[in-house]
């Protein structure tokens, strides 16, 4: 159920083939349903990201003011912690903590990345551990057990609850878990597994922690070839599919020992062409980085993705039917509801969504399209909340953030428009340029002025705006000569006073 929209309880999932294409400056995970990719996960040596790595960090600066203190952890800026990600604040949400009574300069805290450094921010952490699993999140510092939001059935929550805790220590001593989604299907041979690893990993941090110095790495999550089979692996998986012979070996050698029923289905794949491309999935990544996808019949999407929200609009283009508009329209909503699930999971976009779908005058028509989107959003692993119809009779949702969206891994903003998909148009940067030497002509006494621009504004000044030139030498009594910089954009101008 997605926000009190029933799912179909028959709703079954398609079989998953996975793709694992690895080169020495990056590994790309793609999944295929029946053919087609729906998930894209790309993970470059040059940028990987921190999160989840644990750190032996030392204090170099508290903040009372703040509440907050500078953990140096060997990177290039000191990474931040808030008193609301301190392990006691956490534990007594609702006593006052200061972070000054817990924390000193020079002092070694163990501490965990939960946010990237971006632009001039350092890395933010935090000083609750928490270690990711197959089936289970283990908190070594807790001793609570949690379940994931996404298990909604109360009784089958109270059954994970109770099978985990006749596996753990009955004096509390095996810590906190978290029971991930993925542990409805577990048996207690593999929670106990999963138990194990992580006990294991806790373990040798601890050990690390004491014997080596401060700002050093600890721990650090898997690679994505491996997170692959801990996060991604289930029954539904028809194959695993490795184009590169040291890692296939390395991710079997995983898969036997945590996730057993994995290593039958990982294959080295030996075709004549690359992997992606045999499977159509270099086209699909340059298909999603454009803003139009097309549906059947001619009808199509559009994604815009800011950063406030993504909006898509859906349109029958030349679609026009076989019975009635009613039904076109209809049909073309319909289309676009699986189509959308798969493009939010392709291109990861996350926070507030909201779909135009074309107007239907039939409530019956509304609910079966909202039934729909519901049944398609709900193979998504990431969490979907959809919040149905709103008073615009738009369709509004939210789906978490979880990384990067596809466009922000893969481009950057033009340099031509800086991001805004716009370009003054020549008769724009005419008058900008007329008016900027106006105001030099008032403020020095130059003899003449140059004006160097792209051709296209150049050309605009001999033609249509030659009598506004005119004009201007006649205004300000000096010479204006023109020159072409065919190196320049269409909005990039100088001004030579000569």
């Amino acid at each position: 159920m997605l926000n009190g929209i029933p799912l179909p309880k028959d709703t079954i999932r398609p079989p998953e083939t996975v793709l694992v294409n690895i080169t020495p400056q990056e590994t790309r995970v793609a999944v295929l349903e029946e053919n087609n990719v729906c998930e894209l996960h790309i993970e470059r040596n040059s940028g990987h990201g921190l999160v989840g790595n644990i750190y032996l960090g030392v204090v170099r600066r508290v903040l009372p003011g703040m509440q907050s203190a500078f953990i140096d952890i060997g990177l290039e800026r000191a990474a931040f912690l808030h008193i609301v990600d301190v392990l006691e604040q956490r534990r007594n949400p609702d006593e006052t903590q200061r972070i000054e009574h817990m924390l000193f300069e020079g002092q070694s805290v163990l501490v965990q990345v939960i946010k990237d450094p971006i632009n001039s921010k350092g890395a933010r952490l935090s000083t609750q551990i928490s270690l990711a699993g197959r089936f289970l999140v283990h908190l070594p510092q807790e001793e609570h057990i949690g379940i994931s939001q996404r298990i909604e059935d109360e009784e089958e929550r109270n059954s994970l609850r109770t099978r985990l805790e006749n596996l753990l220590p009955a004096d509390g001593s095996g810590g906190g878990y978290i029971i991930r989604t993925s542990a409805e299907t577990a048996t207690d041979a593999e929670l106990q597994a999963d138990i194990h690893y992580l006990t294991k990993v806790w373990e040798n941090i601890c050990h690390q922690s004491k014997t080596l110095p401060p700002e050093t790495l600890l721990y650090h999550d898997l690679p994505l070839s491996l997170r692959v089979l801990r996060d991604m692996f289930s029954d539904n998986t028809r194959q695993i599919l490795i184009d590169s012979t040291e890692n296939y070996q390395r991710m079997k050698a995983f898969s036997e020992l945590y996730v057993p029923g994995a290593a039958e289905k990982i294959t080295l794949f030996k075709g004549d062409r690359p992997l992606f491309e045999s499977y159509n999935v270099e086209q699909e990544i340059n298909r999603s980085l454009q803003p139009r996808v097309n549906l059947n019949f001619g009808s199509y999407l559009i994604i815009e993705a800011t950063e406030a929200m993504t909006t898509i609009d859906v349109n029958t283009g030349g679609f026009v039917g076989a019975r009635n508009f009613d039904e076109t329209i209809f049909r073309t909503n319909l289309e676009a509801c699986h189509t959308i699930a798969r493009e939010l999971r392709l291109r990861n976009l996350g926070g507030i969504i909201i779909i135009d779908f074309i107007d239907m005058a039939h409530e019956e028509h509304r609910e079966a399209i909202l039934q729909e989107l519901a049944k398609a959003l709900s193979f998504d692993r990431t969490r979907v909340t959809l919040n149905g119809f709103t008073s615009l009779g738009l369709v509004e949702l939210t789906r978490k953030r979880t990384r990067e969206n596809l466009s922000h891994v893969l481009c950057e903003p033009c340099p031509t428009c800086q991001g805004r998909g716009r370009l003054k148009t020549p008769q724009t940067v005419c008058y900008e340029i007329q008016r900027e030497i106006v105001r030099e002509a008032k403020r020095y006494d130059a003899r003449s002025f140059r004006i160097l621009a792209a051709p296209s504004v150049i050309d605009l000044f001999l033609d249509e705006e030659s009598q506004s030139l005119a004009m201007l030498i006649d205004f300000i009594g000096k010479p204006i000569s023109l020159a072409v910089e065919t190196a320049y954009t269409q909005e990039q101008y100088d001004i030579v006073l000569l």
